[in-house]
């Protein structure tokens, strides 16, 4: 669920405090436009830098996701902004990162980023997940809505969440917002961003075509890939049940559709 997003002046004093013992005196404060899943998140500037700050309430039911995003971060590519530091003061827990400044990525046919977007993928696809107790397993996130979990099985570092707004693009494409790390079978990433492909404006066919660059994918197995989109697509409408934005929606509209898809091609 997402969160109201505050701005510098409505932080409680200390926590203003705790930032600027870590930045130095703080010239201005852009809060972000982007995401919902922090209540403060902005771009700090000081005289000599700009650090990324995002944080929420200490005791609010979304910290989880903060903790696994500030405990990955040491295992991430080089390309994903580095954490600084983490504080909790003033009832809040705050995160301090290397600030990009970058624009986000478009996924739409035809667009330049979609080959750097590829290659910040490629780059994950090679990274083992750490043994973090924070990190769950794919057959933990999706074992409710799959009867053989096993095929999701894997050793790789998962994203999982990979929504345009969460990658940023320089010349080069950074991913971001980590909150949901997971272990798992290497072509599950894939899966995830056809997803937000077909969002954009791909074909089903399409997307399933741009993501055979991935070996992961050109190699999955075809009943592991429709367990999977199944299941993703029970998730999808779990989530559009308890919070129907229209964006939430048009998700589950089109996983529904890749699952189909998926098993008509496979069953041909």
């Amino acid at each position: 669920m997402s969160m109201p997003r505050i701005h510098w002046d409505d932080l409680p004093a200390p926590a203003r405090d705790a930032i600027t013992e870590r930045t130095g005196p703080v010239e201005k404060v852009e809060t972000a436009q982007g995401g919902a899943n922090s209540g403060f998140a902005a771009r700090v500037h000081t005289a000599s830098d700009v650090i990324f700050v995002k944080g929420m309430p200490a005791g609010h039911s979304q910290m989880p996701t903060q903790r696994r995003e500030a405990a990955i971060n040491p295992y991430l590519p080089p390309a994903s902004p580095t954490l600084l530091w983490n504080v909790q003061e003033g009832g809040w827990d705050l995160l301090g990162y290397e600030c990009i400044l970058a624009r986000h990525a478009d996924y739409s046919p035809g667009s330049p980023d979609l080959h750097l977007v590829a290659a910040a993928l490629e780059e994950l696809q090679a990274i083992d997940s750490p043994p973090l107790p924070s990190v769950k397993t794919a057959t933990a996130r999706w074992a409710a809505h799959i009867t053989d979990s096993a095929v999701l099985e894997g050793a790789t570092l998962l994203h999982t969440d990979l929504a345009p707004h969460n990658v940023l693009v320089t010349d080069r494409a950074h991913l971001i917002d980590w909150a949901w790390p997971t272990r798992g079978a290497a072509w599950i990433d894939p899966a995830v961003i056809i997803l937000r492909l077909m969002e954009a404006g791909h074909t089903a066919q399409d997307a399933d075509q741009w993501a055979q660059r991935f070996s992961s994918w050109a190699t999955a197995p075809a009943g592991g890939v429709e367990a999977f989109s199944t299941a993703n697509a029970a998730v999808w409408a779990e989530i559009v049940g308890h919070d129907p934005l229209p964006w939430k929606q048009h998700m589950a509209e089109l996983a529904k559709y890749w699952a189909d898809y998926w098993q008509h091609v496979h069953q041909a």
